[in-house]
């Protein structure tokens, strides 16, 4: 570890900021959650209640989680004594820019100061920012839920320090995530670049009257997403193309998956064309409770992720 991390400031207590403060609390520090929300305390509450049962079939104590929380409407009072500072604000250059003014003013000089933010990278909303405050800013970006799901995206602005992605690495670690550093800044980063690619041709199939909105979802759970749950698209890719590899694949199918590419389409999205995709999707789920649908969503998750732990465990 390159820094001790006691205190964790979360500001915004929205989906993200509520999985990621049961996440902190549960890995033993001290979390000081800041939102101006009227019914912080219920949220908090209520998500903490959600999220310890999955956190205990990881393996962690959440026995005393909700005494490591401390809540505030004041972000200077958030931020005093941080290490480090979760940004789970709006997806707004403007309101993160005067946010991490605030922040880099008010935390320690200590504090890694890191964003949530899905698309936005931190280049933009740190230009006014002096260097040694904008040393300390960075990408810091879940996949929702944070406390479930391993992935975070470590990404550095162009005025990042080295040692700040160091510390972050070693953070995000800490708290059991598989933080993953992007060499280069692109607006969605890699995870929600390759999901909206998909997305993409997901309405565009639905679109042409291919696949109901359930039937594609079928598709994707049966197939692709427990290929890609254990090898991801390369290394699947790698082992489609037999004892030759990606080179066979990309030698032999490379013409005909060009052909593919090439054919791929773009949703027109038209109003008419996007209210009857709306209206597909909730004749699908729509029925259902949202509660109920993210429980069986978080379940499947964690049974997921407990295989893949034992499958880990059984190779090593």
């Amino acid at each position: 570890m390159t820094r001790t991390f006691r205190t964790a400031a979360v500001i915004g207590a929205g989906t993200i900021g509520l999985s990621w403060t049961a996440l902190f609390a549960a890995h033993g520090l001290t979390v000081r959650v800041s939102d101006p929300r009227p019914d912080l305390a219920e949220a908090v509450d209520e998500a903490l209640a959600q999220s310890a049962p999955h956190l205990a079939a990881r393996g962690l104590d959440v026995t005393d989680i909700a005494v490591r929380v401390h809540l505030t409407t004041d972000v200077t009072e958030a931020v005093r004594d941080a290490d480090v500072v979760q940004e789970n604000g709006p997806e707004r250059v403007e309101f993160k820019r005067d946010l991490f003014a605030a922040l880099a003013r008010e935390a320690p000089g200590h504090a890694l100061l890191l964003s949530s933010s899905s698309a936005i990278p931190s280049t933009e909303f740190t230009k006014d920012l002096a260097d040694d405050a904008a040393a300390r800013v960075l990408i810091g970006h879940p996949f929702n839920p944070p406390h479930l799901l391993p992935l975070v995206e470590v990404v550095p602005g162009e005025r990042t320090g080295e040692d700040a992605v160091r510390a972050a690495v070693d953070f995000y670690t800490s708290v059991g995530r598989t933080p993953v550093v992007e060499r280069k800044e692109i607006p969605g980063f890699v995870g929600n670049r390759l999901q909206n690619a998909l997305s993409r041709e997901a309405v565009y199939l639905v679109e042409q009257g291919v696949v109901t909105p359930e039937e594609l979802d079928t598709v994707m759970t049966h197939s692709l997403g427990p290929r890609w749950a254990t090898v991801g698209p390369f290394l699947g890719s790698h082992l489609g193309g037999g004892p030759g590899g990606y080179r066979h694949l990309a030698e032999h199918i490379g013409p005909s998956m060009k052909r593919v590419w090439a054919g791929l389409g773009t949703p027109s999205q038209k109003e008419e064309q996007q209210q009857r995709l709306i209206a597909a999707v909730e004749q699908a789920y729509g029925s259902a409770p949202y509660a109920d649908l993210t429980a069986t969503r978080d379940r499947r998750q964690l049974a997921v992720l407990s295989a893949l732990d034992s499958a880990a465990k059984e190779e090593n």
